[in-house]
């Protein structure tokens, strides 16, 4: 073997040897940038459970996993809070990631069917703000409803007004809907967390939606029907949940005389209402 062909052979030899480093450091790169993808994770909601297109959402059906970031969609959620009180606008499978483009809130789109209690019916009744707290009442409020019935003809025509129904739940004024009972579920300017509050809203709308049973739903619709200026709606403070004793109806007799009966030297002593029970 001559100089020359000792030279080729070594410059083979080192060539070789220098392709195969270039080679065993592109693949040692490439490696170690798909163990940093696969290990890149990062936190998202996925569903425990089933969950039907319109159901409500609740924490018992949600579950935070981490999964690599390459597989997690752009849109994914990563908070459980933040859900809460949606509604899923699609199908949503077990174990499937949480979308943004997979549910929405409750709303005039969503209507009324969620939001009502399984054996209660939404009664839509007209309303003024005199007859509705200056209609400051709010989706998610408890209100008790007071009925003005008139009996009779001519002079026998009797007016009186009683104490129809308590604690009853507001579902919607207008077409602003109540979606978590008995509070509302909103997110804050962040758009990250959720607080739980009265919904906000105009005080413009002309009439509410209330949850009631059944056999009130039949008596409310018959009050709207003949005569809907006599329901009047007073609002409850959120933390009272008592009901009361009905109240014997209040009527022009029974007013006069409690009245009178504390005028000073009146005979009568002790209020009394128009049922002939004492007044409070």
């Amino acid at each position: 073997m001559g100089p020359n062909d000792s030279r080729n052979l070594w410059i083979s030899i080192g060539a070789g040897v220098f392709a195969t480093f270039m080679l065993y450091s592109y693949s040692q790169e490439k490696k170690a940038e798909l163990e940093k993808a696969a290990g890149d994770k990062v936190r998202v909601v996925v569903a425990r459970a089933d969950i039907g297109e319109m159901d409500t959402i609740y924490d018992d059906v949600l579950e935070v996993r981490e999964k690599s970031r390459n597989d997690v969609e752009p849109d994914a959620v990563d908070s459980i809070s933040s859900l809460v009180g949606s509604v899923a606008a699609i199908p949503i499978k077990k174990g499937q990631t949480i979308t943004r483009n997979a549910i929405t809130e409750v709303g005039p789109e969503t209507g009324l069917a969620i939001t009502v209690a399984p054996g209660k019916r939404p009664v839509t009744i007209p309303i003024s703000p005199e007859r509705a707290n200056a209609n400051l009442i709010r989706p998610g409020d408890r209100v008790d409803i007071y009925a003005m019935i008139e009996t009779g003809r001519g002079l026998n025509q009797k007016r009186e007004i009683t104490l129809f129904s308590q604690d009853v739940t507001v579902l919607a004024t207008g077409v602003n809907v109540n979606n978590n009972l008995p509070r509302t579920i909103e997110r804050d300017p962040s758009g990250k967390a959720v607080i739980q509050t009265t919904l906000t809203g105009d005080t413009k709308y002309s009439n509410v939606t209330l949850e009631m049973k059944v056999e009130e739903a039949q008596d409310m619709i018959f009050l709207a029907a003949s005569n809907p200026s006599s329901i009047i709606l007073t609002v409850r403070n959120p933390n009272d949940r008592k009901v009361m004793p009905r109240l014997p109806a209040s009527s022009a007799e029974s007013i006069q005389s409690r009245t009178t009966s504390l005028v000073p030297g009146s005979s009568s002593t002790t209020p009394l209402n128009g049922a002939g029970a004492p007044g409070r």
